[in-house]
C-alpha cells in the first residue's frame, strides 16, 4: 500500500487512455486513428461498448440463395438481357423520425444507368448504377431516396399495366408491415431510434364484446337455426333457363339466390344474345374482374343490341342475387338520336307488351318530368341527346337514376361533350354503351369512352398518352425500332386484354344461319366525256397547286371532286350552303357552264338509271339508295319524279316525329306504293331497319369506312325474307376509287377524315397530288395493285388471308405500272454529286411502302373478280354461273353499258 502513495502524481488530462483488449472491461472511448508520417498502415480501430450496444439493432445481412432466374439475372451480362426492371418505392430526402413514402415507382437498368420513372410514366431523374440490385436495396437517384421492392419481368414492363390505374402511396413507418416485419427486410438506416418499437405504429387490438361464457354454455347444446332455401323468381331448373352469375360474396345474414332471365323473354333470344345478356349483367354487377361497373357493347348493327339491352333492364328491374333484397334498379335512362325514341319505344312494347313496364318519353308534350323521377308508374325514361342537357338537373331529384343506356354511344367520343357531361352528373356507376360502329383506333377518342363508363380505369389521359398512345402510334410507323416496335405491340395488346373485359364485339357473320345471303356488288362506272372534262378543267388549271397549299382549300377540292363523281350539274346549283369561295371558288368559275349543265352527265346515275329499270319492269324488289350529299338526293328525287316511281325520301330537314311513319310505310307497302327510299346517310344512316327493301344502293362512298357499313345494313336485318343484293358505285379512275382503295387497305385505322378540318391535314402534298390524278386508262387500276392473274373472268381467287405476312419479297425491278409509285430519281447530275447509297435506300423504303398496300389488299381475293371486256373475247364466260343476280346480268348484257369492272361477294 506504502509503495502506491509514493508514486509521482500524474495528471488525469495526461493519463493515455488504454484500448480495449476485447476482454469486456470497461474502456473509454478509444482516440481518432492516427496514420503514420513514415507509413500508409493504419492502426486497427476498436469498437467500444457503445458501438457494441449499437450492433443489437443493426440489419443482419441477407441471406441469398442461389436462383437462377432471380438473383444470377440481377446484374445484366453480355450474354444476358441489356436491361432490367424493378418496382421501388421512393421519396424526396426528408429528416422525419417517422417517414413515408411519396409513392410507386419503376427502375429501369440500363447500361450502367438506372432511370426512376414515377406511377404515371414521368421520369423522376437517372443515376449511374453498377451494383447488384436486391429486395429492399437502397439507392438514391435525382435527390430522392429509392428501395427496391421487387424486380420485374421485361413482360409486365412492357405491357404497362403499372400505368393503367394508379396506386395509393405507400406509407413506411416505422416498420414495413407490408414485409410482416421480417428483421432482414427492414429499411437500411444509420438512426439506430428508426429501428425501436414505436408503440404509436402498434396496431389496437381490436374491440369484441364481452361474452358471458355461462350464458355461452347453456345455449350450445341447442342447435342453429338454418335458413330456409331461397327460391328464385324463375325457376332455375327450366330447360332454356337463363341463370347469370352468382356474386362471390354476400352481406352477413344473407343468402344468394339465382337470378333467371324472364321466360317470357328469353325464349326470344338467340344464342349470341343470351351470352350478350349475361356479359352485361356481369359488368353492370361488378362481377368481372376489373374496376368499374360499366360495359360497351359494340355488336354490329342486326345483331340485336336493343333485344339484350331490354332482357338486362328487365332482369335488374325485378331480381337481385342477395335474397329479400329490392331490385336492383328502380329507375333506368336510356339516352338515344331523336330519330330512334319510337323505335325504342316500340320495341319495348314488342317484347314486354304494355301493361309489364311503363315507359315514359320525355319529348313527348303535355308530360310532366316529375311522373317519372316522383311516380312509380314509369321504370324507363327514353330521352335524345340534346334533350338530356336541359333536364338532366332535373333527373337528379327524387330517387334518381340507377342505370344509363347511350345508344350510338360513338357520340361521346369526346371529354368537352355536353351529353357525356350531363351523364356524369346523374353520379350513377353503371353505364352501358351501345354502338354498332367499330371503335376507331384513334386512341384519345378510345380513353373518353373507357373513362366515360369505368372512370379512372385508365388512369389519367396524360399518363395514358405517355405510356399506351405514344408508344402504338410509333409502332405503327414504318421507320421505327425493333425495340420500339416490341414496346407498341406489348402495350397494345395489354389494351386488348384489358378492355374485352368490358366491351363486347360480334360481327354480322353469326346471323348467317337466321338470315338470307347477303351479295355486294362493287361496280366500277365509266365516266361520261363530260365528267372527264370537268375533272380535267379542275386539275389542269392554273390555281391548282395553290389550292394544295392550303389544308382548307384541299379539302373543299376534295369534296368538289366527290361532287363531280356523283354529277357535275352539282356544281352549279345556287341553293348549295357549302358553295366553297376563294381560290377554290375562282377553280369553279373557270370551269365551262356547258359541262355542268350537260343532262345526264353521270355515269354513275346513267347505271342507277339502268337498275331501277330492270327492276321496276322484272322484279317486284324494292331499292333503297343512299348518299350523304343532300343535293345529290335532290337530283335522285328528280329522276324519280321524271320516270314516275313512287319513292320516299329521309334526311336531315325531315321532321323527327315523322321519321319513323316514313320508315313503317315504306316497310309496309309493296312496290307499287314505295318503290324507291332515298336516305341520307348521315342523317337515318344508324339505327333504321329498311327490311321492307332487299336491294340497296351506296350512290357514293365516305372517307370512314364504318359509315358505309352501317348504311349497308339497313336491309339485312331481323325480319328479312329475301336474298339482299347491295350495289356500291364508284366512278372508275377517279377520287371514288382512290378513297375505295385507302378504306381497304386501312379499314380499321384512325383517317381522321371523318372531322373536316383534319382531312386534308392527313395527307401530305404529294399525297394530295395523287390523289387528285384522273386515270383515263380504262382499266381497274385496284385491281392491278392486286396483281391478280385471275384475268377478271369472274373465278374467285383462293386466298390464305391468314397466312399473309408484312414482309413480302420485294422486287426492285418493278413493272411499268409501278413506276409512279417510286421517288422520282435526280436529273442528270456529276458523278461525284450522287449519293448511291441513299437513292437506293429511298427506292427501297419506297418499294416496300408500297408492297405493304399490296399485301393489306389482298382481302379483296376474297372478291369474284369480273372484267366486261372477257366477254368480247373468243371464249367469253358463262354470266348466269358467275353472278346469281338476274338483273346485274342484263345491266351488263346491255350494249353501251358503263359497268367496267366488278367485285362481288356473297355471304351465307
Amino acid at each position: 500500500m506504502a509503495s502506491a502513495f509514493n508514486k509521482p502524481f500524474k495528471p488525469p488530462l495526461l493519463k493515455h487512455r488504454a484500448l480495449d483488449d476485447g476482454a469486456g472491461n470497461d474502456q473509454h472511448v478509444a482516440k481518432r486513428r492516427r496514420v503514420e508520417p513514415d507509413s500508409t498502415k493504419i492502426k486497427e480501430e476498436k469498437v467500444t461498448k457503445a458501438s457494441v450496444s449499437f450492433t443489437a439493432y443493426r440489419r443482419p445481412l441477407l441471406a441469398v440463395t442461389s436462383q437462377p432466374n432471380a438473383a444470377s439475372s440481377l446484374q445484366p451480362t453480355p450474354q444476358q438481357e441489356a436491361e432490367n426492371y424493378y418496382q421501388v418505392l421512393w421519396r424526396k430526402f426528408t429528416t422525419k423520425k417517422h417517414k413515408t413514402w411519396d409513392g410507386d415507382g419503376v427502375l429501369v437498368v440500363s447500361r450502367g444507368y438506372a432511370y426512376l420513372y414515377d406511377e404515371s410514366g414521368k421520369e423522376l431523374g437517372k443515376s449511374a448504377c453498377s451494383k447488384p440490385l436486391f429486395s429492399g436495396s437502397a439507392l438514391s437517384i435525382g435527390g430522392k431516396e429509392i428501395e427496391v421492392d421487387s424486380m420485374m419481368t421485361k413482360e409486365n414492363y412492357l405491357s404497362g399495366r403499372q400505368y393503367l390505374a394508379s396506386r395509393p402511396a405507400v406509407e413506411i413507418a416505422p416498420v414495413r408491415k407490408a414485409r410482416k416485419e421480417k428483421v432482414e427486410n427492414l429499411p437500411i438506416s444509420t438512426n439506430a431510434q428508426d429501428f425501436l418499437p414505436n408503440a404509436a405504429s402498434r396496431k389496437p387490438l381490436p374491440k369484441t364484446k364481452f361474452k358471458n361464457p355461462a350464458a355461452k354454455s347453456s345455449t350450445s347444446s341447442e342447435p342453429s337455426r338454418a335458413l330456409p332455401a331461397p327460391v328464385p323468381r324463375h325457376d332455375p331448373t327450366l330447360p332454356g333457363a337463363l341463370v347469370m352469375k352468382r356474386p362471390t360474396s354476400v352481406p352477413k345474414g344473407k343468402q344468394v339466390v339465382d337470378v333467371v332471365v324472364d321466360p317470357f323473354i328469353c325464349k326470344h333470344l338467340r344464342d349470341h344474345q343470351r351470352e350478350g345478356v349475361k356479359f352485361l349483367y356481369e359488368c353492370v354487377m361488378g362481377l368481372r374482374p376489373f374496376d368499374g361497373q360499366g360495359a360497351i357493347l359494340a355488336d354490329e348493327m342486326g345483331l340485336g343490341k336493343t333485344l339484350q339491352t331490354i332482357a338486362l333492364l328487365w332482369t335488374l328491374l325485378k331480381q337481385n342475387p342477395i335474397d329479400g333484397s329490392p331490385p336492383v334498379i328502380k329507375k333506368a335512362l336510356i339516352v338515344c338520336p331523336v330519330t330512334l325514341i319510337n323505335n325504342w319505344r316500340k320495341e319495348f312494347r314488342k317484347w314486354l307488351g304494355n301493361e309489364r313496364i311503363g315507359v315514359f318519353v320525355a319529348d313527348e308534350k303535355h308530360t310532366r318530368l316529375t311522373d317519372f323521377t316522383m311516380g312509380k308508374s314509369y321504370s324507363i325514361m327514353i330521352v335524345g341527346y340534346e334533350k338530356l342537357r336541359t333536364i338532366a338537373e332535373d333527373l337528379q331529384k327524387g330517387v334518381g337514376v340507377d342505370i344509363v343506356i347511350a345508344d350510338e354511344g360513338h357520340r361521346l367520343k369526346t371529354a368537352q361533350n355536353k351529353s357525356a357531361i350531363a351523364i356524369r352528373s346523374l353520379n350513377t356507376d353503371r353505364r352501358v354503351i351501345l354502338s354498332g360502329t367499330p371503335i376507331q383506333n384513334d386512341l384519345s377518342e378510345f380513353f373518353v369512352m373507357v373513362d366515360f363508363i369505368n372512370p379512372g380505369l385508365l388512369g389519367k389521359y396524360s399518363t395514358f398518352k405517355r405510356e399506351f398512345e405514344n408508344p402504338i402510334i410509333k409502332a405503327r410507323q414504318p421507320e421505327c425500332s425493333s425495340k420500339e416496335s416490341e414496346k407498341g405491340d406489348a402495350r397494345s395488346e395489354e389494351l386488348s386484354s384489358l378492355t374485352n373485359l368490358f366491351i363486347l364485339r360480334r360481327t354480322a357473320e353469326i346471323l348467317a344461319k337466321y338470315l338470307p345471303p347477303k351479295t355486294e356488288h362493287i361496280l366500277f362506272c365509266q365516266p361520261t366525256k363530260a365528267q372527264t372534262a370537268v375533272y380535267r378543267s379542275v386539275l389542269s388549271s392554273p390555281l391548282f397547286s395553290s389550292v394544295l397549299s392550303s389544308s382548307e382549300n384541299a379539302f373543299q377540292l376534295i369534296t368538289i371532286l366527290k361532287k363531280v363523281c356523283n354529277s357535275p350539274s352539282l356544281l352549279s346549283l345556287k341553293a348549295d350552303d357549302e358553295r366553297p369561295t376563294g381560290l377554290v371558288g375562282e377553280l369553279l368559275t373557270q370551269i365551262p357552264n356547258a359541262l355542268l349543265k350537260t343532262p345526264g352527265a353521270s355515269g354513275k346515275l346513267q347505271v342507277l338509271d339502268n337498275l331501277l329499270h330492270q327492276l321496276w319492269t322484272n322484279t317486284d324488289d324494292k331499292v333503297v339508295v343512299v348518299s350523304n350529299y343532300t343535293t345529290t338526293l335532290d337530283i335522285l328525287g328528280n329522276l324519280m319524279a321524271s320516270l314516275s316511281y313512287p319513292f320516299l325520301r329521309l334526311d336531315g330537314s325531315t321532321p323527327p316525329p315523322k321519321r319513323q311513319g316514313l320508315v313503317d310505310k315504306f316497310n309496309r307497302t309493296d312496290q307499287k306504293s314505295g318503290f324507291v327510299f332515298l336516305l341520307s346517310a348521315k342523317a337515318g344512316g344508324v339505327g333504321l331497319n329498311l327490311i321492307g327493301a332487299n336491294r340497296l344502293v351506296l350512290f357514293d362512298i365516305d372517307w370512314n369506312p364504318s359509315t358505309d357499313l352501317q348504311a349497308m345494313a339497313r336491309i339485312h336485318r331481323d325480319g328479312q325474307k329475301k336474298a339482299c343484293h347491295i350495289y356500291r358505285l364508284l366512278t372508275m379512275g377517279a377520287l371514288d376509287e382512290k378513297i375505295y382503295q385507302r378504306q381497304v387497305t386501312k379499314l380499321g385505322l384512325a383517317d381522321s377524315v371523318m372531322d373536316k378540318k383534319e382531312t386534308a391535314t392527313t395527307f401530305t402534298r404529294d399525297e394530295l397530288r395523287a390523289l387528285f390524278t384522273l386515270d383515263e386508262s380504262g382499266t381497274c387500276r385496284t385491281h392491278q395493285l392486286l396483281e391478280c392473274g385471275c384475268e377478271g373472268r369472274g373465278s374467285t381467287v383462293a386466298a390464305d388471308l391468314d397466312g399473309l405476312s408484312a414482309e413480302m419479297p420485294i422486287n426492285l425491278e418493278s413493272d411499268d405500272d409501278d413506276d409512279d409509285e417510286l421517288p422520282d430519281l435526280p436529273s442528270l447530275i456529276k458523278a461525284s454529286q450522287l449519293n448511291v447509297e441513299a437513292q437506293e435506300l429511298r427506292i427501297k423504303e419506297s418499294s416496300k411502302r408500297h408492297h405493304a398496300e399490296k399485301s393489306r389488299m389482298k382481302t379483296l381475293n376474297q372478291y369474284l373478280h369480273f372484267d366486261p371486256c372477257t366477254l368480247d373475247s373468243s371464249d367469253p364466260p358463262d354470266l348466269t354461273t358467275v353472278f346469281e343476280d338476274d338483273v346485274l346480268v342484263r345491266l351488263l348484257e346491255e350494249p353501251g353499258s358503263r359497268i367496267k369492272y366488278i367485285f362481288s361477294k356473297t355471304s351465307s
